[in-house]
C-alpha cells in the first residue's frame, strides 16, 4: 500500500460520520437518501440493532439529484424503509498475492473453502485498476502451451493472448478448461466460474482440477443464485487477482466461464438502474463493460495474462450479440460444435472454424507449414463429405482428397484426446509432422 493510500484512508477515517436512510427497495435496487457517495463506492445498510447482525453491503450504481441507487451484494431480507445507511468512502477491495494460491474465493474475494482467513496473509487493494496503455504492452511473441494437441498445433496461443471458446451448452467447455489448467505451462492459473450451477462447482474442483490442478490455481466462484452484482464483480475480482500476479512479472493463465453470464449479470444491473434495453434486451452498458473487462488481460511491461473466455452461444447461434462482440475484441476464437460432442469426439474443437490471430508470431515457419497442410487436408475432407457419404465421389478425382481420405484416421486420432491426457507441445508437433510432413 502506497503512502498516498494510507493518507487517503486516514483522511476518510477522520471525516465526520454521516448516515442516511433507505427510502425504498424495488426489484434489485435500493434507494438511499441523506448521504453522498461516488458511483462504485460501497455503502453499509443496517447492522445497527442490538442483534449484532452484520450490515448489508451495497454498491452505488447510479446517482440522482437527491438520492443514490444501490445494488445489494447480499440478501436484502430484513431491510426496511428507514434502515440506517453508512457510506464507507471507498470501492470494493479484494485480496491479492501468493497467499491466494490453492484457495477458493466467492465473488467478492472472501474465502469459502474452509481454509484460514486471508487477513494478515494477503494484501487488499481496490478492485478498479487502470488498463495498461497500448504502447506500454510488450508484443505477443512467446508461445504458451495448453497440453491439448488440437490447440497447441492448429490454434497456437501466445503468452498475453486473449482467446474465446465459443460453444453451446453441454459440449465440454468446462471440461476443456480443466484439461488446459492441468496441462498449461503458465506460472499461475486464475479461474473465474461465473453463474455456474452450484452442483457443478465442487465437481469441477475435485474431479476436473484435483489437488494437482489446484496447486498453483486461484478459483473465484459466483453461482447462478448469487445477486447479479456479485456475479458481475466476480469476473473483475478474478481479473484483478490475475493483474497482481502479472505485475509481479509472472505469466498468468486467466480462464473465465463464462463471459456470456457476466454480460447477463450486467444486463440485470443496467436494466434495474434504469438503462433502456437495446440489442436483444442488452442495455448499452453491457457493450461498454465487455471491452473494459477483456482489455485488462494481455501483456504488460512485465509478465502477461493469457485470457481464455468461454462464450455460451444462445441456440448455437455464433452471431448473437455477445458472441459477435466478444469475437471482435478477442485475439482469436476456438469453436466447439455439438455434432462433434454428440459423436464422442473430445475435445469437440472444430479446428477449421477456429483461429489464432497470433499463430504466425509464436510458431516457427516449418511448424506453421505442417499446420497449414493439416488444415488443407481437413478442409478437403469437409468439402466432399456429402459426396463420400452418398457414394458419389470416385477415387482418383482429386489427389488432395485421396490423400486426405488416406490420412483421415491418423488426423482424427491426433485431434482426439482424453481428458487425462496432456501432450507436451514438442511431442504434439512431432506427431503432426509424422502425419502430414511428407507433403
Amino acid at each position: 500500500m502506497s503512502v498516498q493510500d494510507v493518507l487517503d484512508r486516514a483522511r476518510a477515517a477522520g471525516r465526520p460520520l454521516c448516515t442516511g436512510a433507505v427510502t425504498g427497495a424495488m426489484g434489485l435496487t435500493i434507494t438511499v437518501e441523506g448521504v453522498t457517495s461516488a458511483v462504485g463506492d460501497i455503502v453499509e445498510i443496517g447492522g445497527d440493532g442490538p442483534s449484532g447482525v452484520r450490515p448489508l453491503q451495497a454498491e452505488v450504481v447510479a446517482l440522482h439529484k437527491d438520492r443514490l441507487t444501490c445494488m445489494p451484494l447480499g440478501e436484502v431480507a430484513g431491510v426496511t424503509v428507514g434502515s440506517r445507511v453508512r457510506p464507507t468512502g471507498r470501492p470494493l477491495q479484494v485480496p491479492v498475492g501468493t497467499a491466494l494460491l490453492g484457495r477458493v474465493l466467492d465473488g467478492l474475494g472472501r474465502p469459502v473453502d474452509g481454509g484460514p482467513p486471508l487477513a494478515g496473509r494477503a494484501r487488499y487493494v481496490d478492485l478498479a485498476t487502470q488498463t495498461p496503455h497500448a504502447l506500454t504492452r510488450t508484443r505477443v511473441d512467446q508461445p504458451l502451451s495448453f497440453g491439448v494437441r488440437a490447440l497447441d498445433t492448429l490454434v497456437p496461443a501466445g503468452r498475453g493472448q486473449r482467446l474465446g471458446i465459443f460453444a453451446g451448452s453441454g459440449v465440454g467447455k468446462s471440461t476443456l478448461l480443466a484439461q488446459i489448467t492441468r496441462g498449461t505451462d503458465a506460472d499461475v492459473r486464475v479461474i473465474g466460474l461465473i453463474g455456474e450451477r452450484g452442483r457443478e462447482v465442487r465437481e469441477f474442483l475435485e474431479e476436473n482440477l484435483g489437488a494437482e490442478g489446484m496447486a498453483n490455481t486461484v478459483v473465484v466462484v459466483a453461482t447462478s443464485d448469487e445477486p447479479p452484482l456479485v456475479r458481475l464483480r466476480a469476473a473483475f475480482v478474478a481479473t484483478r487477482i490475475a493483474e497482481d500476479f502479472r505485475d509481479q512479472g509472472r505469466d498468468v493463465l486467466l480462464l473465465m466461464d463464462s463471459i456470456t453470464r457476466t454480460a447477463m449479470a450486467q444486463r440485470e444491473v443496467g436494466l434495474s438502474a434504469g438503462e433502456p434495453p437495446a440489442t436483444r434486451g442488452y442495455p448499452p452498458s453491457v457493450f461498454a463493460m465487455m471491452p473494459r473487462l477483456l482489455e485488462k488481460a494481455g501483456t504488460g511491461q512485465v509478465g502477461s495474462i493469457t485470457g481464455l473466455y468461454t462464450v455460451l452461444v444462445e441456440g448455437d447461434d455464433h452471431n448473437e450479440p455477445i458472441a459477435d462482440t466478444a469475437r471482435s475484441i478477442l485475439d482469436g476464437h476456438v469453436v466447439l460444435t455439438r455434432a462433434m460432442a454428440t459423436a464422442g469426439h473430445f475435445p469437440a474443437i472444430d479446428v477449421l472454424e477456429s483461429i489464432s490471430r497470433v499463430a504466425s508470431s509464436v510458431t516457427a515457419p516449418h511448424r506453421m507449414a505442417d499446420a497449414r497442410e493439416a488444415r488443407r487436408l481437413l478442409g478437403a475432407l469437409r468439402d466432399v463429405k456429402e459426396l463420400i457419404e452418398i457414394g458419389a465421389y470416385q477415387a482418383g478425382s482429386d489427389p488432395l482428397v485421396d490423400r486426405a481420405r488416406a490420412l483421415e484416421p491418423q488426423l482424427t486420432g491426433f485431434l482426439r484426446q482424453t481428458v487425462e491426457d496432456s501432450t507436451p507441445p514438442d511431442e504434439a508437433w512431432a506427431r503432426l509432422h509424422a502425419i502430414v510432413g511428407s507433403a
